[in-house]
């Protein structure tokens, strides 16, 4: 069993902190996103002024050596300010010591001195790079650069800088259905987007509310993919094939027939089971605005009908599938639907598509898309219709 001594001067040992101690614990701070950001953008973050803590009488009676090193160490501090306080020590006085010097707070003026106390290389670095970009991008941008210091990890500041000026020009659309490579912005080279996607992304999120995450960084510009895209089938009928679900490539959908008599188009892969069982059916779910592979010719000979959201990336969708097959039929996209939700179920759109409707919607279509741009709340959500609902709809166009 410990003496009670020995336990006393172990709690007044902990209340003494050395330089190294404060040090470690500066060195946590800069690794928490929450402190990061305060001490390098949040206003009146500095200075800071961090407790050191006075050598307790117990200590300096019974450790007088420790004590020496620890007044030792801070005197040996030449990095912001140390503040000293004169303490009388009662044992001492029969020395004829009126009392000791020591160090009772370690202030820190700014950010430098911050990371020259911490004093590694790894974090000098991080800085030294945080602070060069800090300097040179939007403020719109400078919260995710110094709280997600990953999305920079192996790029210069002169990269970030770029990247982050490249963002600020991107616009919704901008592709106008050519590759990724094919933009022209900021002098970047052809595989710039590609190589910097992650980042690119991040950066447009903020912007845009979240929403080039949700659709996918070509679908926002409206590039077309450099690779094959592998699509969610579904048999509503049960035998046409072999499985409930598969995924195939695009370009085999364009090359290739699909069995039964009709097919249904359904924006989100996650409605799939709103839909029916129904007869002669197959139905492709997640395309996205990925519809080049409808250009093709066994889909002209068949029943087509499209699902989507009704917000204004849903109308451009209908559009690009019309565009590809004229006679396909809307499901659920039209003004009575949405009035019959609205209220319990729209919510905010985070990027519009354009200022205009595209090109192959209806007169009534062209309307709505205009209504929901003036909306706070024109979006409504595939998932949130009911189950009668769509399969209501589904049954009335096969009837059709």
């Amino acid at each position: 069993m410990r003496s009670s001594a020995s336990i006393c001067l172990k709690v007044e040992k902990s209340n003494m902190k050395t330089p190294n101690d404060l040090r470690l614990g500066l060195a946590r701070q800069w690794r928490n996103a929450n402190q990061r950001e305060a001490r390098l953008l949040g206003p009146g973050a500095w200075p800071i002024s961090i407790s050191i803590g006075k050598p307790l009488p117990g200590i300096v009676a019974e450790q007088p050596d420790q004590v020496r090193h620890h007044l030792s160490a801070w005197r040996g501090v030449t990095i912001g300010e140390v503040a000293w306080e004169t303490v009388n020590y009662r044992h001492l006085k029969g020395d004829g010591k009126a009392g000791v010097q020591v160090p009772t707070h370690w202030t820190l003026h700014k950010p430098s001195d911050w990371i020259s106390a911490i004093n590694e290389a790894s974090i000098t670095s991080e800085f030294a790079t945080l602070s060069d970009i800090i300097a040179n991008v939007h403020e719109q941008f400078r919260s995710l650069l110094v709280r997600k210091i990953y999305l920079t990890q192996n790029l210069t500041a002169e990269e970030v800088i770029t990247v982050a000026d490249v963002a600020t020009k991107l616009e919704p659309g901008m592709a106008k259905g050519l590759p990724l490579r094919a933009i022209n912005i900021a002098g970047i080279d052809t595989k710039f987007l590609e190589r910097h996607r992650t980042l690119i992304t991040a950066m447009l999120d903020i912007r845009f509310d979240g929403g080039v995450s949700e659709t996918g960084l070509e679908d926002f510009l409206d590039a077309t993919r450099s690779a094959e895209q592998w699509l969610l089938l579904a048999d509503l009928d049960g035998n046409l094939l072999p499985f409930s679900t598969v995924r195939v490539r695009d370009k085999e959908i364009q090359q290739t027939a699909l069995p039964g008599q009709r097919l249904l188009l359904v924006e989100n892969e996650q409605c799939l089971h709103l839909l029916p069982a129904m007869p002669d059916t197959m139905v492709i779910l997640g395309a996205g605005l990925n519809l080049n592979w409808m250009n093709t010719g066994w889909l002209q000979s068949r029943p087509v009908a499209y699902w989507g959201d009704i917000d204004t990336w849903g109308f451009v969708m209908l559009a690009r599938a019309r565009q590809q097959v004229p006679g396909l039929t809307p499901l659920l996209m039209d003004k009575q639907t949405f009035s019959n939700y609205a209220s319990r179920h729209a919510v905010a759109e985070p990027t519009h598509a354009a200022e205009e409707p595209p090109a192959y919607l209806s007169a009534s279509e062209q309307a709505l898309y205009r209504e929901l741009l003036t909306l706070d709340r024109g979006r409504l959500e595939q998932e949130f219709l009911s189950l009668a609902e769509v399969s209501g709809a589904i049954s009335a166009w096969m009837r059709t």
